[in-house]
């Protein structure tokens, strides 16, 4: 006879554990402590089979009855269901957050001829997981995750006004899903149903401050900045060694010769964006600021750790939030338009071409190529240091803003 919810609840805990049937391969376990479990008994390829359905009540007799009867389904169709149910816990346990830490770690090696993701480009990529993706979509089987998630996920971001981040968000995770497509985890890539979901980019110009009497205005705001000391000395260095905002973020006190009487800075190739050692003449001023932050982040890895943990570096939007705060708007100045401001100020103070281009880092061409990451160092250097006093200048607020 089929149980009922009558016969359930008044069945008793006895001296050993006994079984209630239901039918069809439906029983009902009672264990001496008196827990009730379901159970579903089957035979596949000659050999039984035993299947948990979970926990009466929380597991209510037409519910047992509907899971025993889509285990039956699979045995119809020649599927063993307790195989499935492994495949079922595995695929939830490939989580997109998973996949995408393990694909990232695989870009920290080479691969054939494809270099490995530089350090700032994978603190990017963290901080854009995150940040946006891992919040909603972190925890969920990669295989199960739809297009319309993604896209909703994507058109948030847009909406906040990241049009530029969003787009590199879909990015990424397209390239986390043809990962986890190349090693069975997921069917296929989502993102190719979201081509044109974004609006177009509008590629322009970094925004930058390029005339001197506004230069010294943005060089007093930033002296004044009464915000975190760390983002301060920041914004301070930032016009004064004009390198990529990720490289200026990322930079390690491992990376800075502070004791020598030409302070240097050396960015590792694997930083930088075209993978060559950068080499960073220090001048006098800079080379204050970054002794200034010793006591203050000496005993960490990074010069500019982030504001939340001190084991990453600070994030791609902390200087630009500074520099909103002091008022300036994404339109009028960005971290990245101080290398801007150096090469226009530069180019016009007349310093040799081949020098600027060599300081910024910029992939050389024709003659250029001739020179190596320590060319001309001694002439760099000097350079650099006539720059810092230039903008010393500048910020005066009589100073003189004619050439050095």
């Amino acid at each position: 006879m089929p149980l009922t919810e009558t016969a359930i609840k008044h069945a008793k805990a006895r001296t050993h554990t006994y079984r209630l049937s239901d039918g069809r391969g439906l029983t009902l376990l009672v264990q001496k402590n008196g827990a009730k479990l379901w159970r579903f008994r089957y035979q596949f390829d000659g050999r039984e089979g035993n299947l948990s359905l979970g926990q009466y009540p929380d597991t209510t007799l037409a519910l047992a009855r509907d899971k025993r009867d889509e285990a039956r389904k699979h045995l119809a169709a020649g599927i063993n269901p307790s195989e499935q149910r492994k495949e079922e816990k595995a695929r939830r346990g490939n989580t997109f957050k998973i996949a995408a830490v393990d694909y990232l770690a695989q870009r920290t090696q080479p691969q054939g001829a494809r270099a490995p993701l530089s350090e700032a480009t994978m603190s990017k990529a963290e901080w854009m997981l995150e940040s946006f993706v891992y919040p909603h979509i972190g925890s969920d089987p990669i295989a199960s995750i739809k297009a319309d998630t993604v896209r909703r996920l994507l058109l948030r971001i847009e909406a906040d006004g990241f049009n530029e981040t969003a787009r590199r968000t879909k990015q990424l995770i397209s390239r986390v899903f043809r990962y986890a497509v190349a090693h069975g985890l997921a069917e296929y890539d989502v993102t190719t149903n979201l081509k044109g979901v974004l609006a177009p980019v509008v590629t322009r110009n970094h925004p930058a401050i390029t005339e001197p009497r506004r230069i010294g205005e943005l060089l007093r705001a930033i002296e004044a900045y009464s915000g975190e000391a760390v983002v301060h000395a920041a914004l301070k260095l930032a016009p004064l060694v004009f390198v990529r905002p990720g490289e200026l973020r990322s930079a390690e006190w491992s990376e800075f010769d502070l004791a020598d009487e030409e302070p240097t800075w050396r960015i590792p190739a694997r930083k930088m964006k075209m993978r060559r050692e950068h080499v960073v003449p220090l001048s006098t001023q800079a080379a204050s600021i970054v002794r200034g932050l010793k006591p203050l982040t000496g005993k960490g890895r990074f010069v500019f750790p982030s504001l939340r943990s001190r084991e990453r570096c600070m994030s791609e939007t902390t200087m630009n939030a500074a520099l909103r705060r002091l008022g300036y708007t994404a339109d009028e100045m960005t971290p990245h338009g101080f290398r801007t401001l150096a090469s226009t100020r530069l180019n016009e103070l007349g310093y040799n071409g081949d020098l600027i281009e060599l300081q910024l880092a910029h992939k050389p061409n024709g003659v250029r190529a001739v020179y190596n990451k320590a060319e001309r160092l001694v002439e760099r250097r000097k350079m650099m240091q006539e720059w810092a006093d230039h903008l010393g200048t500048l910020k005066e607020p009589q100073g003189n803003v004619g050439n050095c």
